[in-house]
């Protein structure tokens, strides 16, 4: 799938369809036919009242560009219900569905933002990896508030790395002693001291 725009989520205040309009194209997303899906997902894109049919459709939806679709018409809604409807599928063993997922979620910031603090303590150590890239279009105090504590604690060495180089992209100077200590921790870890060293060398210069 192709990335999701981040300025789609500037759409989230599209025009109310006529009613009738709107439940033509809630009974189009049940059709057997892909195009028909497809055109109605479109169509109902910044409809609030289409979230759940959205959403119950992108858990069995099988041809991509559909699910493309119905990402992007969830997106454009880009409510709290949009980005619970979006968030389970981070655990999708289909990998064009987690990352059309993931990107979407990068663009609704704010809106991921509550959800955050749960998805950075997943047991699943590969949505704690997505869940760092959730944070890259925060703002730099939030995105270092939410990543220092996970630094502070992981055991998993790609969860670090991971939060590392969002750190030395967005992060403040705030989460120095963090990535110092995670140098120390993970010094038999050759490439987890390297990232370190070259986040806290971006991050020093912002000091002050």
């Amino acid at each position: 799938m192709p990335l999701i725009k981040r300025d789609a989520a500037q759409d989230s205040s599209a025009p109310s369809a006529p009613k009738d309009a709107i439940a033509e194209h809630l009974a189009a997303l049940g059709s057997p036919d892909a195009d028909s899906r497809w055109r109605a997902a479109r169509a109902l894109g910044g409809q609030s009242g289409a979230v759940i049919a959205l959403a119950d459709l992108l858990h069995t939806e099988k041809v991509a560009r559909v699910r493309e679709a119905i990402v992007t018409a969830l997106i454009r809604t880009g409510d709290r219900a949009s980005v619970e409807a979006l968030i389970p599928h981070l655990r999708s063993q289909d990998a064009a569905l987690r990352s059309a997922v993931g990107d979407a979620l990068q663009a609704l910031p704010d809106g991921v933002f509550p959800f955050m603090q749960a998805l950075l303590a997943d047991a699943d150590s590969d949505v704690r990896i997505l869940a760092t890239e959730l944070v890259r279009n925060m703002r730099p105090a939030n995105a270092t508030n939410l990543l220092v504590p996970l630094l502070e604690k992981e055991e998993h060495p790609n969860v670090c790395a991971a939060a590392i180089e969002v750190l030395s992209e967005v992060g403040t100077a705030d989460a120095l002693p963090a990535l110092r200590q995670c140098a120390t921790r993970f010094a038999s870890t050759p490439f987890l001291p390297f990232a370190a060293s070259t986040a806290i060398a971006r991050l020093s210069r912002t000091e002050g």
